[in-house]
C-alpha cells in the first residue's frame, strides 16, 4: 500500500535571482527547441501575430539531436496502428492513457510525412523507400532512421531549417542562451509568461521577463538528475522544476527509464555517456556476460530485443551474480562494413573512446535515458495551470505509462506540439487566456550553490537510480533534506546565477521523484524496487501526482487506472505471434505530395 507518515517536504514557489531588468512580450512563448519546441513554434508562427521561441544553449543542442534510433510510426501497408498501440500499452504495463497512445499512433504518420515535406531526409532503399528496423518492445520493423544513427540530428538540423526560412518573420521571435528560472503567474494562479537569463549583448542581458498569454515548456528531461546519463549537459529539468514551483501537477516521475546499453567508461566516469543504440541489437547484436555466455534467452519471448526495463533489469541481475560492474555487446559478426554504414557515428565514437565494435565485445551498462514521468498534461497538451501547456519528455501525456516503448519519444513530441499549437490557435482566436498581469510572489526564495550539485546527483544513484528500496529511498530524502539545510543556511545571501539554479532545479525534483518513488511500493516498468520485486495490480495500478501545495508543502495524490488498462494484455507472458516475414521498406511520397494516411478506426478494446 502507498507509504503513510514520510516526513514533510516544502517546494519554494520561486528560485532566488535578480529582479527582472527588462521585459518583452509575445502572445505565446515556446521554452525549448527540441522535436516538441520547434514544431510547436513553427506550426504556431502564421496563426498567432507573436510567438517567442526561447532555447538555453543553442537549437541545436537538445534532447533531440542525440537520438540515434529513430522514430516510430506505421508506415508499412503490413504493419498497423493496433499492433502499434498494443507494443505500447505492453511496455506502458498498465499506466498508459488509452486515448493518448491512439492519438500518438493514429496521427503519427500524417506527423511523420509533413516532417518529411518539411525537409527532414530519412535513409531509403535502392528503390526509394523509406528504410524501416526495429528496436526492442515492437513486433514490427516501423521505426525510420536518417544517417544510420543521427535520426535525431537530421530531425533537428530540417526543423532549425525550416525555422531559418522564416527568421525575418516579425511574427516569431528566437533568443538563444536564456534559461528560463521561474513561471510568472497572475493572481488566480494563471501562468502568464516567465522569468528567463539571458546571456547576450546590448540590451537583452542579465534576467529579464518575458509575458504571455501562454507558455509551452518543452525544455526536456532531467537526466543530470544522476552521476550517468545518456543525456546532455542542458538537461536539467528546468522546466518540470518551474512548473512545480508554480503549482502544476506532476506525475508518474518514479519512472525514469534507464537505457540498458550505455558503453561503460569505467568507474568515477560522470556525465553524459555514450549511448549504443537499441537499433544495434534490432541489426542482430546480443549480449554475452563476462563468460562469453548470452543471458537473454529465456528472459523475454524478444530475448536481446525485449522492452528496455526488462533487459536493463537483466544486466543488472547478472551483473550483481557475476560481482561486475558491467556486460557486453556482441556486434563482431555483423562485419565492419554493415557497421559503419549502418551506425557510423556509434562506430566512430566507440573507437575515439579506444573500442571498436566490428573486432571488440564493447562494454556496457544501464545508465539514466528518459523520464516518462512529468508536468501531466491533456491531450491538447494543458497542465493544470491555466496558460501553461507542456510537451515531449517535459510532459506526462499518458503516452509512456511506466516504461517508454523505444522511439517513441521524437513521435510524442511531433504529434502532440501539432495538438498544442492547434488547441492554443482555436483558444487565443475565440479570445480566451487574454492578457494579464503577473503578481511576485512574497513567499521566501530558495537557492543552492552550483557545486552542490554533485551530492544531488550521488544521492540519487545511490539511492534513487537503477534499483530502489524503502531503505535506500529514506537514505536518499534524508541525504537531500540536509542538502536543503544547508542551502538555506548558507547560501541567503547570494543572487544566483546558472548553474545555482541548475543545481537547485535537480534539488527540487530529486525531493519530489523520491516521495514519489517512496509511494510505489512495488517493481513496474521502469520502477525497480529490491524488496517488492513483483508487479503488483491490486494495490499499485495508479498514477502518483506530486503538487505544491498549501504552504509550499509537497502533497501526494493517488490517481487509479481503470483496470480495464490490463485488457488484453498479457503482461507475464508471450505478446501475440506476429508474422516473421517482415517489411524493411515503404513506399515513398507521390510526386505531387506527401503520401496521407487517414486516421485508423481502432476496434480492438485495449
Amino acid at each position: 500500500m502507498p507509504v503513510s507518515g514520510l516526513p514533510e517536504i516544502t517546494i519554494p514557489r520561486r528560485l532566488r535571482a535578480p529582479a527582472p531588468g527588462w521585459t518583452t512580450t509575445a502572445d505565446v512563448i515556446v521554452v525549448g527547441s527540441g522535436i516538441a519546441g520547434l514544431t510547436t513554434a513553427l506550426r504556431l508562427r502564421r496563426r498567432v501575430d507573436r510567438v517567442l521561441l526561447v532555447t538555453k544553449t543553442v537549437l541545436d543542442e537538445g534532447s533531440t539531436a542525440w537520438a540515434q534510433g529513430g522514430i516510430a510510426a506505421v508506415m508499412s501497408p503490413e504493419d498497423s496502428p493496433a499492433e502499434h498501440i498494443h507494443d505500447t500499452l505492453v511496455a506502458g504495463v498498465g499506466l498508459c492513457d488509452v486515448e493518448a497512445v491512439e492519438a500518438l499512433v493514429n496521427e503519427g504518420p500524417d506527423a511523420v510525412w509533413d516532417l518529411i515535406a518539411l525537409g527532414a531526409d530519412f535513409d531509403r532503399g535502392d528503390t526509394g523507400q523509406i528504410s524501416l528496423t526495429r528496436e526492442g518492445g515492437h513486433h514490427r520493423d516501423r521505426i525510420l532512421h536518417a544517417g544510420g544513427d543521427a535520426t535525431g540530428k537530421e530531425i533537428s538540423r530540417a526543423l532549425i531549417a525550416a525555422l531559418d526560412r522564416v527568421r525575418d518573420d516579425p511574427g516569431i521571435e528566437v533568443i538563444e542562451h536564456a534559461l528560463v528560472v521561474d513561471l510568472l503567474t497572475d493572481a488566480s494562479s494563471r501562468v502568464c509568461g516567465v522569468t528567463l537569463h539571458v546571456i547576450g549583448e546590448g540590451q537583452v542581458d542579465g534576467v529579464g521577463a518575458a509575458q504571455a498569454r501562454a507558455v509551452v515548456l518543452a525544455t526536456g528531461g532531467l537526466g543530470q538528475i544522476y552521476s550517468s546519463t545518456t543525456n546532455p549537459s542542458v538537461a536539467t529539468g528546468d522546466g518540470m522544476a518551474a512548473a512545480l514551483r508554480a503549482g502544476a501537477v506532476l506525475a508518474d516521475l518514479e519512472f525514469v527509464q534507464f537505457h540498458p546499453t550505455v558503453l561503460w567508461l569505467g568507474e568515477g566516469s560522470r556525465g553524459q555517456q555514450p549511448l549504443i543504440s537499441e537499433a544495434v541489437r534490432g541489426e542482430g547484436a546480443f549480449l554475452v556476460d563476462e563468460q562469453g555466455v548470452r543471458f537473454m534467452q529465456g528472459q523475454h519471448e524478444l530475448a536481446d530485443l525485449a522492452p528496455r526495463d526488462v533487459v536493463a533489469r537483466a544486466i543488472i541481475t547478472r551483473m550483481r551474480e557475476s560481482g561486475t560492474d558491467h556486460v557486453y555487446l556482441d556486434c563482431r559478426h555483423l562485419g565492419a562494413d554493415f557497421l559503419e554504414q549502418r551506425f557510423p557515428s556509434i562506430v566512430q565514437r566507440c573507437r575515439e573512446l579506444g573500442f571498436d565494435p566490428a573486432t571488440q565485445l564493447l562494454p556496457v551498462a544501464p545508465a539514466q535515458h528518459y523520464a516518462s514521468g512529468g508536468v501531466r498534461t491533456d491531450l491538447r497538451g494543458r497542465s493544470s495551470l491555466e496558460g501553461l501547456y507542456a510537451c515531449g519528455e517535459t510532459s506526462c501525456t499518458g503516452v509512456h505509462g511506466a516504461n517508454r516503448l523505444a522511439s517513441n519519444s521524437l513521435l510524442e513530441g511531433l504529434v502532440f506540439g501539432r495538438r498544442i499549437a492547434d488547441d492554443l490557435t482555436s483558444r487565443l482566436g475565440a479570445g480566451e487566456l487574454p492578457d494579464t498581469v503577473p503578481v511576485v510572489s512574497d513567499e521566501q526564495p530558495e537557492l543552492i550553490r552550483g557545486k552542490r550539485r554533485l551530492h544531488v546527483q550521488r544521492a540519487m544513484t545511490a539511492g534513487a537510480g537503477t534499483v530502489r528500496s524503502a531503505a535506500s529511498l529514506e537514505r536518499t530524502e534524508s541525504a537531500l533534506a540536509e542538502v536543503t539545510r544547508r542551502g538555506v543556511t548558507d547560501d541567503s545571501g547570494r543572487p544566483g546565477g546558472p548553474k545555482s539554479w541548475e543545481a537547485t532545479n535537480l534539488l527540487h525534483l530529486g525531493r519530489a521523484l523520491t516521495r514519489a518513488a517512496a509511494h510505489r511500493a512495488e517493481t513496474r516498468g521502469g520502477h525497480v524496487r529490491e524488496d517488492f520485486p513483483a508487479r503488483d495490480d491490486e494495490h499499485f495500478l495508479h498514477h502518483v501526482h506530486l503538487v505544491r501545495g498549501a504552504g509550499g508543502r509537497l502533497d501526494t495524490e493517488v490517481v487509479p487506472v481503470p483496470r480495464s488498462n490490463l485488457d488484453g494484455l498479457d503482461l507475464d507472458g508471450p505478446s501475440p505471434v506476429m508474422d516473421e516475414d517482415k517489411p524493411r521498406a515503404v513506399p515513398a511520397p507521390a510526386a505531387d505530395g506527401p503520401v496521407r494516411h487517414t486516421e485508423s478506426v481502432i476496434e480492438e478494446t485495449w
